[in-house]
């Protein structure tokens, strides 16, 4: 991670966004988010090296979000594996929560409301996500 990168975590107030390949990045950050190029890399090992610095929000039901399949990719029985990715990174982590499933246009609405948008490599189908920050315990600041 970038200095630049982690001064961002460390000022995030809003969720984060761990955009895809496919994500249209810069037109939803034309509606306010910061735009955080990382192209090349892929989401999990980002979502890796973010987890060690960036708590996530334990009074949510879900502090982490990914765009649902369209009905199509439904009725074809579409398989996500990257999610099941996620939910280990997330696990490993500290976060027992089920990732939440957002209907696409309602991401979009979201991530047009987030702190920043991370445009990364990720190649995988439905590799977006949204993480929404926590607080440190005290007994993590020593």
């Amino acid at each position: 991670l970038t200095n630049e990168f982690i001064l961002y975590l460390i000022s995030i107030l809003y969720p984060l966004v761990l955009a895809d390949s496919n994500f249209p990045a810069s037109s939803v950050c034309a509606f306010g988010p910061k735009e955080i190029r990382a192209d090349g890399l892929g989401i999990p090992q980002l979502l890796k090296a973010i987890l060690k610095l960036l708590p996530l929000d334990t009074y949510v039901p879900h502090p982490a979000a990914v765009m649902d399949l369209v009905d199509s990719d439904k009725l074809k029985g579409l398989a996500v594996p990257v999610w099941d990715v996620y939910t280990q990174l997330l696990k490993q982590a500290g976060s027992q929560a089920p990732l939440e499933k957002v209907e696409r246009f309602a991401f979009y609405e979201r991530a047009k409301k987030a702190y920043a948008v991370v445009a990364t490599g990720e190649t995988a189908l439905y590799g977006n996500l949204i993480l929404k920050k926590g607080v440190l315990a005290a007994e993590q600041l020593d």
